[in-house]
């Protein structure tokens, strides 16, 4: 299949297409098909604008008009300072990439169960070709995706997982991104391929950081495939530069009595979108999508959810809460799909956002689309400031109204770290959470 250019004007989408084609032999032979014709689709589908209805509320103009380079490979970043993005108290599998390449000397996998693969998407197309085959790039959608296209066309090295039937990986596989602050804007594109075959079960964290403030764009695509009566945990937690572009995208496929729990916390970037589209196909399925977004000065964050009902009797629970304070903006669009089979369907859907500022803005859109009968589906979404009521109990108990007010977002914020399994997660998250608040250690003193 040859691409070519003229089916776009945009003179970025050209030096995207430019740099794709120039690099589409590298990596696996086996990814050069998907390559070749991922790039001829996004140069179809050009980079999304407000006319499109899934980016109604996020305009892309800054990233649109600014050229991105790949990275050199010159960047280096020293043990002590990756390091310093460790998780405290969580051991764990690590693979470690600096601007999107493998870095062996900053990762660490320790012992697996027999038949366990946790190693890089390259590696595994020489050890597990097969496997990479079957599975990669039939959960993502490249047809309508513009990014997914994108990231597809510059598909080169990420992270594979496989856990064979009945296998456990205690230890969860963390996937360590740095982002290091060039002169040049920079994208990268990882991607990761999870497969958890029938009773086993596994836990990955892709944790995005950056050292500086960089101006760059990571485009992440992630693809998960459950079997059946098999759980996988995915936490994604983002930390990028003030001044990044970060579009990250989860797929997963979720087998009979399955069970997906997805956390996403954005704390970083200039412009985040954070999409997550759920398949439960299989009787019995079930999946919690649990996020939180935390927006100051300018920052956007974008958060669009699909999760397609497509068996009977299962279950998906979204819980979604936004702090946006400054002239930060934060979108929210969930949608759930039930299909005609798909009777005795639980579905729940929440979007709670609490603006700090006048000038902070949400948009919210939950979706019902539903082609059975006997389903019991709901979704709702809130906006609101600072109770006022509880401000006056806390300032009448003689708390300052700083720390009163850091006492009512902060747990506004602890109602999504209290889903997660990993308590390492949950304190690093909240540590977090507190530095961001005026009195946060005083707060931090006596909970």
């Amino acid at each position: 299949m040859t691409a070519t250019l003229e089916t776009t004007t945009s003179p970025q989408v050209a030096a995207l297409a430019e740099m794709a084609r120039a690099s589409i032999t590298a990596g696996p032979s086996f990814f050069r098909n998907q390559r070749e014709a991922a790039l001829a689709r996004f140069l179809s589908l050009g980079i999304p604008t407000t006319k499109h209805e899934d980016w109604r509320y996020t305009r892309l103009n800054n990233l649109a008009n600014t050229t991105f380079a790949l990275p050199d490979g010159s960047a280096k970043v020293k043990a002590d300072e990756a390091a310093e993005f460790a998780v405290p108290g969580l051991t764990c599998h690590t693979l470690a990439f600096v601007d999107g390449r493998y870095v062996p000397q900053l990762s660490e996998i320790h012992k697996l169960p027999e038949g366990v693969r946790v190693c890089t998407l390259r590696e595994a197309c020489i050890s597990d070709l097969a496997m990479v085959e079957k599975h990669l790039g039939k959960q993502a959608n490249v047809q309508s995706k513009a990014f997914e296209a994108l990231n597809t066309a510059f598909l080169e090295d990420g992270v594979f997982v496989h856990v064979p039937r009945g296998k456990v990986i205690e230890e969860p596989i963390q996937i360590l991104s740095i982002a290091t602050a060039g002169d040049t804007p920079i994208i990268t594109n990882p991607r990761n391929l999870i497969i958890v075959e029938d009773s086993a079960q596994c836990t990955v964290i892709e944790h995005y950081v950056a050292q500086g403030e960089g101006v760059y764009l990571t485009n992440a695509l992630t693809e998960i495939v459950l079997g059946d009566n098999a759980f996988a945990g995915h936490y994604l937690i983002e930390e990028e530069s003030p001044k990044a572009f970060q579009i990250s995208s989860l797929h997963a496929r979720i087998g009979r009595a399955s069970h997906l729990d997805s956390h996403t916390v954005l704390l970083g970037g200039a412009l985040v979108r954070n999409e997550i589209s759920p398949t439960l196909d299989g009787e019995g399925g079930n999946c919690v999508v649990n996020g939180l977004y935390v927006g100051g000065q300018s920052q956007h964050l974008d958060n669009f959810m699909f999760i397609k009902h497509m068996k009977p009797h299962c279950e998906s629970h979204q819980f979604y809460n936004g702090i946006l304070n400054d002239q930060s903006h934060g979108v929210f669009s969930g949608r759930i799909f039930v299909d005609q089979i798909a009777q005795k369907t639980d579905a729940k859907q929440t979007s709670a956002n609490l603006l700090l500022s006048d000038d902070a803005q949400i948009d919210t859109k939950p979706q019902l689309e539903i082609y059975a009968d006997d389903v019991k589906c709901t979704h709702g979404a809130t906006i609101g400031q600072l109770d006022e009521d509880a401000m006056f109990y806390l300032r009448a108990r003689g708390i300052s109204k700083d720390a009163a007010r850091a006492m009512l977002v902060f747990a506004f914020a602890a109602e999504t770290f209290a889903r997660m399994k990993l308590e390492p997660i949950r304190e690093m998250l909240e540590r977090k959470m507190l530095s961001r608040l005026p009195e946060g250690e005083f707060l931090a003193s006596v909970l």
